[in-house]
């Protein structure tokens, strides 16, 4: 059995710290978003011991789950941002962030996203293409400011994930190679609007071992050195996020072991005045969110069982875009009688791709509520109207409280912004 520490069986029913989730399903309905407020400061709190008496600036990276109250909640704990985009930004400025403490990745900035970012003041822009580093040129000298910049650099390492999360091969459309980033530093540095503050580095998501990131490191280190060699002195080291999570058996890599290996390097490398930034996500909120989900109809087959549920592929799209592994808990178990029978959980969309688990043994009647638990990051955030579903409602649960942070779409709302013709 695969339970979140925050998530536990009291009583023969699953609650969110002292909350039953029966008694929030029955209340807000289904689908429904679950989150643990302790469960976000318990992870951040990982970091903040790794932190300590260290030159480290951790920036959550909001895509994972961008609800604004998610975002309050490290605010207040003192994060920074990494943000991928214009709304993004919107999203932090929103809930009074320092965008100080806000770095801006993503391959395909427009010109009104740096516009805003630099009229918010953001930390640092992370370029990803010798393209976007001219327009920022372009727009910071037309503002009249410069713009902060490091370069995401690609180190062609593999962080040994899921091929669409792995994001520092050659072959990802992400960063420059890094055997050409001597060049676009040394273009960079020559351009009055952008000042050459950093350099960057994300290799991937879901990384359980601290082998990929020391691999990446080193050629970062050799960067940072031949910079110097000719004058550029950065100021930070972005190693991005990409610290896994306890999805089934996993054993995740700690903040505490990887910042202990990089500040071995560092000073071995004289390099220890650099302050680190880290970009995590899943490894902040994975872990605090669960999806409630109630079983509308069982079906048997030669072939196969299947729960058909209330939440779908809209709701949470990993399975179906990853192969994504999610734990299924039935929130109020019943006893196993005989062989447990074994289920795929589908939901009720028109794809043959519309499933969450398969090959599950459960003991399942019509009407159950289940759990899908890890449903904290790249769940909510990757949710859509598709086949005119209205997107679930997000409830944040603080000790015997539950607080609706984001109230259920209603079908009206899907559609009154759209016309038709005369």
């Amino acid at each position: 059995m695969t339970v979140a520490a925050h998530f536990q069986f009291k009583n023969n029913t699953l609650h969110a710290e002292d909350v039953s989730l029966a008694a929030l399903a029955e209340e807000h309905g289904t689908p429904l978003y679950v989150y643990s407020r302790q469960a976000l400061h318990d992870a951040w709190d990982a970091y903040r011991v790794a932190s300590e008496g260290r030159n480290v600036l951790v920036c959550y990276g909001m895509k994972a789950n961008s609800n604004l109250a998610v975002l309050n909640e490290f605010k207040q704990l003192g994060s920074g941002f990494d943000i991928v985009s214009g709304g993004e930004l919107a999203r932090v400025l929103a809930i009074g962030g320092d965008p100080g403490k806000i770095v801006f990745s993503g391959v395909g900035k427009q010109v009104w996203e740096m516009r805003a970012a630099l009229e918010a003041g953001v930390k640092c822009f992370n370029v990803e293409s010798e393209a976007e580093l001219l327009r920022l040129a372009q727009v910071a000298q037309e503002m009249g400011k410069v713009a902060p910049v490091s370069l995401r650099v690609n180190p062609d390492v593999d962080a040994k994930t899921h091929p669409y999360i792995s994001t520092g091969l050659k072959e990802n459309k992400f960063g420059i190679a890094i055997e050409s980033a001597m060049a676009v530093y040394q273009r960079a540095a020559a351009l009055p609007s952008l000042q050459v503050v950093g350099v960057d580095c994300h290799i991937g998501s879901q990384i359980t071992e601290v082998s990929p990131y020391l691999d990446a490191l080193d050629k970062l280190v050799a960067l940072i050195q031949a910079l110097a060699s000719q004058g550029i002195h950065l100021k930070h080291l972005d190693l991005g996020g990409g610290i896994g999570i306890r999805y089934t058996d996993e054993t995740p890599l700690s903040p505490t072991d990887l910042l202990d290996n990089v500040f071995r390097v560092l000073e071995q490398q004289g390099l220890a005045h650099l302050q680190i930034v880290l970009e995590p996500g899943r490894s902040l909120v994975g872990n605090a969110g669960a999806l409630l989900t109630r079983v509308e109809f069982l079906k048997h087959s030669e072939a196969k069982n299947f729960a058909i549920v209330d939440a779908a592929m809209n709701d949470l799209l990993r399975p179906t875009l990853y192969d994504a592994w999610h734990s299924v808990e039935a929130v109020a178990p019943r006893q196993s009688e005989g062989s447990t029978p074994r289920y795929d959980i589908v939901g009720p969309i028109c794809e043959s791709g519309d499933w969450l688990a398969r090959d599950r043994p459960m003991e399942l009647q019509q009407g159950d509520l289940l759990a899908i638990m890890s449903a904290g990051a790249y769940a909510f955030t990757m949710a859509s109207q598709y086949n005119t579903r209205p997107r679930a409602a997000e409830v944040m649960v603080d000790g015997a409280k539950a607080h609706v942070v984001r109230p259920r779409e209603t079908l009206g709302s899907l559609f009154s912004t759209e016309t038709v013709l005369d």
